[in-house]
Formats: C-alpha cells, sequence, structure tokens
C-alpha cells in the first residue's frame, strides 16, 4: 500500500500565514489597559533606557562593552548602597526625637510667688507638753551617763521628777526599747572599753533599732554626737505626737507674736492673705498669697514693690534639743505647691535685715517621644497623696510613704495618710522605727524605684533667689525702734540682738525666662534631608523615586506571570491519555508488513503555541495534519 499526504495549496498556504502574522501584529500593537514585560530582560531594559536617574542608562548603552558594563553596575549599586546608609543615619537620628532649645525672654505684669516663713521654733504645745516634760527628763538622764552632761533643770518642769518612772512608764518602756548608746570606731573594736587609748571621742553613739521578735536589729549610728541626740529625741517626739487622735489640737497660731509687721506694695498685709499649718521640726508655719482667688502680682522690680516682713526670732518656751538655731526659715514656692522646708528652705539670721531677690524662669518640656516629662502626673504610677498639683517632690513623698503602709503597716508622720492608714506609733505598732529606717535605707538607694517612677512635670515654674545682708536695726536706731515695737506689739526686749529679723522679698527684674523646646528634627526635615541626599548620589527628584517604585511593581507583577504561565503551560503538557490525533505505531506496521525499506512521506503540522504576554487564554483550537492513508 501507499500512503498519500493531505497538502494545502501553497498559495491559501501563504494567505494563511500572512493572515496570522498581520492579526498577531494588530494585537500586539494594539494599547492594553494594564500590559507587562515577557521577561526580566526586558524589563530592566526599558527602566534603564528611560529612567532620569542618572547612570541608569550607561548599563544599556556600553552593553557591547562587558568591561564598562560591569564598572557602571559596580559604581550604580556602590551608590545605591552608600545612599541607603545615609538614609539609616538620618532615620536613627529622626527616631532619637531631638529637640532645640529655645531661651524667651517676656515682659509683663508677675504674679508673686508663695512665700512659706516658720518660726523655727517646735512648741511645747499644751496637750503634749506633759509627755514631751517626760521625755526631757529621760534625755537629761542619758545625757548624764554618756557625756556627764547635766542638762540645765531650768528649761522644763522638772516638779515631777522625783516620780518619773511611775507616771512615765510606759513612755519610759519604749524609750528604753530604743536607747541611745556609744559605739567603738571600726579602727578601735579590739580594743577594751576601759583601755587608757580610747577616749570619749573614739565613740560613735546611735540607737538601735529591733524587729518585733528582737531576731533582727538596725543599728542607726553618727559620727556626730549632736547630731545623734538629736535624732534620737526627733524619733520619740514623732512618736507622742502620732499618739495624737486629732492633729489640728496642735494648732496653737499666735501669728501677732511671730510677724509684727506686714507689708506688700506698700500695701498691709492681713489675716486673708495667709495660711497656717504646723511642721513637726519647723514649728508654726505662715504661707503668704496662697490663695488663689486674689494673687498678688509686682508691676514694678524693687524692694518697695515687694513682700516686707519683722519677724520675732526670739525663742521662748521652746524645744532645745530639737532646735538647734535661732532665727525663722523661709521658703519661695509657686502657688498650689507644699512648702518642703526641709528642702528649698533658708534659714532668717537674727538681728539681720535680709534681701531677697529673685528672677522667676519657667520650664516647658515636650512630652510624648521626646522626653520622659508628664503633664499632671495622672500617667505616673503613684498616688498623689498631697492636696495639691503635681510635682516631683510630691510623687516621691507619696511613694515613699505608700511603701511604708504597705511594708510597716502604718504611715510616716511627716506625710499625708493614705486611706484607711494611721501614723506609726510604737504604743501601736512595737517595731515601725526599725521597719522606717531599713525602708529609708532602700529608699535612698532607689530599691523602691521611686526616684525612677516620679517623673519631672513638663511645665515648671522656678525663682533663682539671691540674698544680701545688713545689721537691722543699726546700733544708733535700735532703741527707738525696740520701743516702738514694744508699744504696737507689747513684746518684752530680752535680748535686742536675737529678738527680731526683717524679710524684703522682691523681684530683681521686671522680665523673666522661659525656656522652651521644639523638635529638632520634624518629618519636613527628614524629607528635606531625604531629597538632598537622593540629590547628591543620583541628581534626581520625587518622579524618579516614583519610577524606582514602579519598577518593583513591575518586577513583583511580571514575576507572578510568569509563575502562572509556568502553571498552566505544565497542566497542558501532562498527559491524560492518548490523544485523539495521535497515530499508533503499531497498528499502522500492521497495516504495511510488506514494506522492506523505508518509504519518503511528508507529515504536515500546526503546532500550537503557548500564549504571549498580552493575552493569557488560549489563541483557539490546533489545526491537526490531515493524513491519508491508501
Amino acid at each position: 500500500g501507499s500512503v498519500k499526504t493531505g497538502k494545502m495549496p501553497e498559495g491559501e498556504k501563504t494567505r494563511q500565514c500572512k493572515q496570522e502574522e498581520e492579526q498577531q501584529q494588530k494585537e500586539e500593537e494594539q494599547e492594553g489597559l494594564i500590559e507587562f514585560y515577557s521577561s526580566y530582560q526586558e524589563l530592566f531594559q526599558f527602566f534603564c533606557s528611560n529612567t532620569t536617574i542618572h547612570g541608569a542608562i550607561r548599563l544599556v548603552c556600553s552593553k557591547k562593552n562587558k568591561m564598562k558594563t560591569a564598572f557602571w553596575s559596580v559604581l550604580f549599586f556602590l551608590t545605591f548602597g552608600l545612599m541607603y546608609w545615609q538614609f539609616g543615619i538620618l532615620y536613627r537620628e529622626y527616631f532619637s526625637y531631638p529637640v532645640n532649645l529655645n531661651l524667651n525672654l517676656n515682659s509683663d505684669r508677675l504674679t508673686f510667688p508663695a512665700v512659706t516663713l516658720c518660726t523655727l521654733n517646735p512648741y511645747r504645745y499644751s496637750a503634749i507638753r506633759k509627755k514631751l516634760d517626760e521625755l526631757d527628763q529621760i534625755t537629761h538622764q542619758t545625757l548624764l551617763d554618756l557625756y556627764d552632761y547635766n542638762m540645765s533643770l531650768s528649761q522644763s518642769d522638772w516638779s515631777t521628777l522625783s516620780t518619773r518612772k511611775r507616771n512615765s512608764r510606759s513612755l519610759f518602756h519604749h524609750v528604753q526599747r530604743h536607747p541611745l548608746r556609744r559605739q567603738k570606731r571600726d579602727n578601735l573594736v579590739n580594743l577594751p572599753e576601759n583601755s587608757p587609748s580610747v577616749d570619749k571621742n573614739d565613740w560613735k553613739i546611735g540607737f538601735v533599732l529591733c524587729s518585733e521578735n528582737n531576731k533582727d536589729c538596725f543599728h542607726q549610728t553618727y559620727s556626730s554626737g549632736v547630731d545623734a541626740v538629736r535624732e534620737w529625741y526627733s524619733f520619740h517626739y514623732i512618736n507622742i505626737l502620732a499618739q495624737m487622735p486629732d492633729a489640728k489640737a496642735l494648732d496653737e497660731s499666735d501669728f501677732e507674736n511671730f510677724i509684727y509687721a506686714c507689708r506688700f506694695n506698700e500695701a498691709t498685709c492681713d489675716k486673708a492673705n495667709y495660711t497656717h499649718f504646723h511642721h513637726p521640726l519647723y514649728g508654726n508655719c505662715y504661707t503668704f498669697n496662697d490663695n488663689s482667688s486674689s494673687l498678688w502680682t509686682s508691676s514694678l522690680p524693687g524692694i518697695n514693690n515687694g513682700l516686707s516682713l519683722v519677724v520675732r526670732t526670739e525663742q521662748n518656751d521652746f524645744i532645745p534639743l530639737l532646735s538647734t538655731v535661732t532665727g525663722a526659715r523661709v521658703m519661695v514656692h509657686d502657688q498650689n505647691e507644699p512648702a518642703f522646708m526641709d528642702d528649698g528652705g533658708f534659714n532668717v539670721r537674727p538681728g539681720i535685715e535680709t534681701s531677697i531677690s529673685m528672677r522667676k524662669m519657667m520650664t516647658v518640656r515636650l512630652g510624648g517621644s521626646y522626653s520622659d516629662c508628664t503633664e499632671d502626673g495622672s500617667d505616673v504610677p503613684v498616688q498623689n497623696l498631697y492636696s495639691s498639683r503635681y510635682t516631683e517632690q510630691v510623687c516621691i513623698r507619696s511613694c515613699f510613704q505608700l511603701n511604708m503602709v504597705e511594708r510597716c503597716g502604718c504611715a510616716y508622720y511627716f506625710y499625708p495618710l493614705t486611706a484607711g492608714a494611721e501614723y506609726c506609733d510604737y504604743t501601736k505598732h512595737v517595731a515601725w522605727g526599725y521597719c522606717y529606717y531599713k525602708l529609708l535605707a532602700e529608699f535612698k538607694a532607689d530599691v523602691l524605684g521611686c526616684f525612677h517612677k516620679c517623673r519631672k512635670p513638663c511645665k515648671m515654674t522656678e525663682y533663682q533667689l539671691s540674698a544680701g545682708y545688713s545689721r537691722w536695726p543699726s546700733a544708733v536706731s535700735e532703741d527707738w525702734v525696740f520701743y516702738m515695737l514694744s508699744q504696737q506689739n507689747k513684746y518684752n526686749i530680752t535680748s535686742k540682738r536675737n529678738g527680731v529679723a526683717k524679710v524684703n522679698i522682691f523681684f530683681e527684674e521686671w522680665n523673666y525666662k522661659t525656656n522652651g523646646e521644639s523638635p529638632a528634627f520634624t518629618v519636613v526635615t527628614l524629607l528635606s534631608q531625604l531629597g538632598n541626599q537622593w540629590s547628591l548620589w543620583f541628581g534626581s527628584s520625587v518622579l524618579s523615586v516614583m519610577e524606582l517604585a514602579e519598577l518593583i511593581l513591575d518586577f513583583i507583577a511580571i514575576t507572578f506571570i510568569l509563575a502562572l504561565r509556568w502553571f498552566r503551560s505544565r497542566q497542558q503538557l501532562s498527559p491524560s491519555g492518548p490523544s485523539p490525533n495521535s497515530h499508533d505505531n503499531t497498528a499502522f506496521q500492521d497495516e504495511v508488513p510488506g514494506l522492506s525499506a523505508p518509504h519518503r512521506f511528508t507529515v504536515e503540522a500546526v503546532v500550537t503555541m503557548l500564549p504571549t504576554y498580552n493575552s493569557l487564554e488560549p489563541r483557539g483550537p490546533s489545526r491537526d495534519s490531515e493524513v491519508g492513508h491508501e
């Protein structure tokens, strides 16, 4: 038999091929909504030929010279690396949130600050006079045993001295539980007490505080005997004060016997201009200009436009073991802030006129990411125990008091009470002193974390003070000055030089400074610096950045399309059974068994091509070959 191969006429075949080429060219030239490149090479070649980034076109122009292509490729990517290294430095600086310090000088009417003045005379209040006399008797015997010092009997009522143990058995018991003792210095520990080389000056003095079961003791020692005696006496004095059911019972204010004269802006002060409170160590304290409804203002600087006070500094019926100085203590602070006299105050000398000039300075900090300051303390994890606005010192003291109540079961007398707590008193809390001094050591070492928790306020007002001193009254005028004071204030003169003092507090200048902060690196600054770096390394603009972004998006898109095309081609080429157009070679051989030599024949077929990038759909059914059998 013979096999005939069906052939298409030559003209028709040429015409059909030409039509297919024209159709394909028409489809390629037709503009689509979204078009992608058919390969990565085409993508990068188009980018390098058309981008506005300097140097990229050299990668295409020098493609016939491999040495130049390699050189420009290395240079191009090295430049990119250096530029993004500079970008990293800029971003690191931006996220460090630097600030600029702005100093402004303002001129305006100045609100006069609050001024607190204390007597430095812990008074023998009538409610606790008897117990203080008993404590003085015990202290007298203690000083006599330790130092052979016979305390003057004229300072206290010693009428009950012979019955001390009977009348003060409770106080005597607690004082004996916390006795004042001497201890050898470290370099003399191994020497016996009666050694002739050991002098009384070679001892440290202090007192012992033990836990409730006496298993652990805390030794509070001092190198100075004066400090030790004063601290020991103050410890027992605080316990006596804490036994008072109501602190208002100690309010024995005597304003007229302490403040002899008060004038502000040449106008006389009255009771509406001050408030009173009691301090355990500084006595009666008076705060001027603390009423927020009617604050004093200064329109002019100078000594005549401030606060002028004449105060009594003579100490009568005082407690010599608590107060070892004579005079008064003054502190300048802002309104609605507590007066912490042991932190910011200073003493006024008797017989001296003290002129204190002030300079106001405001500090405004940036909050948020720029600093750890707080606006009003609401975001600080410490409860404010004071009835005032937030300050760092208010927070620190509140933090200590909260830890004191939690650890020791009672509150320290110097700080406000927490809800449901009571002040420490060794008649109720036997070992509170041991707990307090242990806790105080941890507080100072910041083991409690109070200094870390309490942050600075974002806005605060400070007053820089400078003082000048002169003798007052002078030697030629003291007679008539004291005479007028005795007539006006019924002042009995016992010591002219230590009896009175004068205090002047005023603004030194009308201007005040404001230290503010502003961001040093804003978003605008960051974009400007990034643009400068981009222009420096590539001499291009924002649109060039968009071209680079477009390159990245096209790269991702073409990767997706090629992966999809590969996946679909694998599906089309995978065998799923014999094709209907395929020929069985075995059957074909059976039909022509008589052939002994190969015969030439032609098989014409049209192979279906894979879809181009313009379309992902099949182009149509393939044309089968026409094979005829004879």
